[in-house]
C-alpha cells in the first residue's frame, strides 16, 4: 500500500514521548520480530532507538494477521521519493484479512501517536471471521504451503477451495485434497458406504456384515438376522454424522436409525467390530502416510468437571469451528449426551485422575477428534 505520513515524518518513533511503552503494551508480541537486528526484540529495539512510522505500520500490519491465525513474515517499506511517502509491501494469506490488517494498522499506529486507547481484539476478531469465511481450509492450506515450499506457483481460482498449481502444460487444479487426476467414478463409489463395500468384497477385502434399510420393519428384521452389537449409519454421510455405534438394545437401534435418517434415506446396519480407527493415504497407487484417529476425548484430574475439561481442551488455539482450524471444537451433542447417560454421568460430574472419557461414537477430526501419524508402525504386508 502507498501512504501519506504527513507530519508524522517529523517524528520518528524515539522523539514521541511513551511510543515506544504504548507500542509494547498494546502488541507484546511484537517481541517476536526479529527486524534487521536478526534476534527476537530485535523490532522493538528499532522502536526504542528510533524508526519511521511507515516501518511501524508494516510490523503491525504483518502481528495483527499472525495474531489471528494467519502467520505472515515477509514486509518492506520503501520511500517513493518524496517526503512522506512510503511503500508498504507485506505478505498476507488472505487478500481480504491483508487489505483490512493494512488500514488497522495504520489505525493503530496513529492512536498510539496521539496517546488515544485502541481496542484491538475487535480488529483481531474481524480478521479471525475474514480468515474463516474467505480463507484456505486446513487440507488446502497444507498442499498450497508444501507447493511454496518446492517454488511450485500457486492461483487461487475462486472464492472457495479451487487452486491451480503450476502453470501451462505442467499445471493441475485441486480442490481440497481431490486433484484433477482424480476419478470421478472413483468419488462416487467412496461417497457411498454401500457401493465402496461392494468393491472390497470383490477384492477379498474383509467387511463387517450388514445390510441396506429403508424402514423400521426392515431395521427389525436386520437386527435379527445380524444380531447385536451393531453400528447404524447412513449411506452417502460424512464427517461422521448421523454415526451410532456399538449399539446393543432395540431402543438404542431405532434411536440411531432416526439420527442416521436426518442425513440419508438410506441406511446401513453392520455388526459393531470393536478396532482402532486408521486411515491411509494412498498417492498415485503408493502407501505415503498412515494416521491413528483418536475419538473426542477428555482426560480425568479428580478436580474439574466434564463440561470444565471439555472447555479447556477447546482452549487449544489450534481448535475452531467447522474447518477453520487443524482440529475442530468439541461440542456436547446428542452423541455426547448418550454417552454420559450410558456411563451415568453428567456435565457436572468429576472424573477420577487419569480415567479416559471418550465423548463421541466416531474417530472424526469433524468432531472433534485428533490424528497421530503411525506411519513408521504400519506392518510391512499392509504397505503396498
Amino acid at each position: 500500500m502507498k501512504v501519506d505520513l504527513l507530519d508524522s515524518e517529523d517524528y520518528p518513533t524515539n522523539k514521541i514521548d511513551g511510543f515506544s511503552e504504548r507500542i509494547e503494551a498494546l502488541m507484546p508480541s511484537l517481541h517476536s520480530h526479529r527486524c534487521s537486528e536478526k534476534k527476537p526484540g530485535g523490532f522493538l529495539e528499532r522502536i526504542r532507538r528510533g524508526t519511521w512510522m511507515g516501518h511501524v505500520v508494516e510490523h503491525v500490519a504483518l502481528e495483527l494477521q499472525s495474531l489471528a491465525g494467519m502467520p505472515c513474515g515477509y514486509g518492506r517499506t520503501r520511500s517513493v521519493g518524496k517526503r512522506g511517502v512510503y511503500h508498504i509491501v507485506f505478505s498476507y494469506q488472505v487478500e481480504a484479512a491483508g487489505i483490512y490488517a493494512a488500514k488497522a494498522a495504520v489505525r493503530i499506529v496513529h492512536a498510539l501517536e496521539s496517546d488515544i486507547p485502541y481496542d484491538i481484539d475487535k480488529d483481531i476478531k474481524e480478521l479471525i471471521k475474514i480468515n474463516k469465511t474467505e480463507g484456505l481450509g486446513p487440507s488446502t492450506r497444507a498442499i498450497v504451503l508444501e507447493a511454496k515450499k518446492r517454488n511450485i506457483p500457486y492461483k487461487r481460482l475462486d472464492s472457495d477451495s479451487l487452486i491451480m498449481l503450476g502453470q501451462g502444460a505442467n499445471q493441475k487444479v485441486i480442490r481440497a485434497t481431490m486433484a484433477c487426476t482424480t476419478s470421478s467414478i472413483g468419488v462416487e463409489i467412496a461417497s457411498d458406504k454401500q457401493d465402496t463395500k461392494k468393491l472390497l468384497a470383490e477384492g477379498f477385502i474383509p467387511i463387517p456384515e450388514g445390510k441396506l434399510v429403508y424402514t423400521l420393519e426392515e431395521l427389525t428384521e436386520a437386527i435379527i438376522e445380524l444380531d447385536f452389537p451393531l453400528v447404524i449409519k447412513p449411506v452417502n454421510g460424512n464427517h461422521g454424522r448421523g454415526i451410532t455405534t456399538s449399539i446393543v438394545t432395540k431402543e438404542e437401534a431405532y434411536v440411531a436409525f432416526e439420527r442416521a435418517k436426518e442425513i440419508s434415506e438410506d441406511v446401513i446396519v453392520e455388526r459393531f467390530i470393536k478396532g482402532t480407527d486408521y486411515r491411509f493415504l494412498v498417492i498415485n497407487y503408493k502407501l505415503v502416510a498412515v494416521a491413528k484417529r483418536i475419538p473426542a476425548m477428555i482426560k480425568g484430574d479428580d478436580q474439574f468437571t466434564i463440561e470444565q475439561l471439555i472447555d479447556q481442551t477447546n482452549n487449544d488455539p489450534n481448535r475452531g469451528d467447522g474447518h477453520e482450524k487443524v482440529l475442530t471444537t468439541i461440542k456436547v451433542d446428542p452423541v455426547t449426551n448418550s454417552i454420559l447417560v450410558e456411563k451415568n454421568l453428567t456435565l457436572n460430574s468429576i472424573l477420577p485422575f487419569g480415567e479416559i472419557l471418550y465423548l463421541k461414537d466416531t474417530a472424526n477430526i469433524s468432531t472433534g477428534g485428533t490424528a497421530r501419524d503411525v506411519t513408521d508402525i504400519v506392518h510391512p504386508d499392509n504397505i503396498f
